[in-house]
């Protein structure tokens, strides 16, 4: 029988693409999105926000009525705010970690019970190049990734004795609609002290993302962990350059990595 799969914030970019690499590779693929359009998707589309409890049992409880099980869940959904640490508003820092973390949590607790069950599953969180290092002007999106880093650090150990998998994706840039829709914080104007900085910054952040590797590398990626039996815990993928600065990072003392980012991005 083909695996079931929960793909979250499938309408765009790399949730998309996981999702239609994943139905023509033989999955039985279920995709969220908050206000999902009749695009005519060869795989199910559900509504679905990450931030509300009772929209994911929505959500799961119809998959759990055609199926029966989930065999994959894939934490993709997320989102970024742009801005000095400074200047984001509370408001602002919440809805980065409504999204990016605690949506995640609420997703896979509710998902959890029936894998516990049937004792199997695969559970993959979407972090980030900037999960394992602090990145400028991206600093709550940062915070967040290194959230769901720890989280699922923890969640692998209490899971293993109930035959369920969890796998961190750690990608860099890709060509996806994450540029576009990433939000600016609200205070981040023309009369703040940062801007030339931020100014100089998002540009390099740009052109990285667009300029970024194909959305495939990561669609064949999360196939490899489905199919694997043993999967490795974390899996960097992109760029050659972004993957070595995340591997040495711990290994290399504090202020060469810092002056090595603060150099990429132009924070003189």
């Amino acid at each position: 029988m083909p695996q079931v799969v929960l793909v979250t914030g499938a309408s765009s970019g790399l949730g998309k693409a996981i999702a239609d690499h994943l139905y023509h590779s033989g999955y039985t693929v279920y995709g969220t999105s908050r206000k999902p359009a009749d695009s005519g998707l060869p795989w199910n589309m559900l509504v679905m926000d990450v931030s509300n409890r009772q929209s994911i049992r929505t959500a799961v409880e119809q998959i759990l009525a055609k199926e029966k099980l989930i065999d994959v869940l894939v934490n993709n959904a997320g989102m970024g705010i742009g801005g000095a640490i400074e200047r984001c508003s509370p408001e602002e820092i919440h809805r980065q970690f409504d999204v990016n973390f605690f949506g995640l949590v609420n997703v896979t607790q509710e998902v959890l019970p029936h894998m516990r069950a049937k004792k199997s599953g695969k559970i993959i969180n979407f972090s980030s190049i900037g999960g394992i290092m602090g990145l400028p002007f991206q600093g709550y999106y940062s915070a967040s990734k290194f959230a769901v880093e720890g989280f699922s650090e923890a969640l692998a150990m209490e899971l293993k004795p109930f035959g369920i998998q969890v796998a961190v994706v750690n990608p860099g840039d890709f060509q996806t609609g994450f540029t576009a829709s990433r939000i600016q914080a609200a205070a981040e104007n023309e009369d703040s002290p940062y801007k030339i900085y931020y100014d100089r910054a998002l540009a390099v952040i740009e052109k990285d993302e667009n300029g970024g590797e194909n959305p495939q590398k990561v669609t064949r990626l999360i196939d490899k962990i489905i199919r694997s039996k043993n999967p490795k815990f974390r899996n960097l993928v992109g760029r050659f350059d972004q993957k070595l600065i995340a591997r040495i990072k711990p290994l290399l003392p504090h202020k060469l990595t810092g002056w090595i980012l603060r150099d990429h991005y132009g924070i003189k």
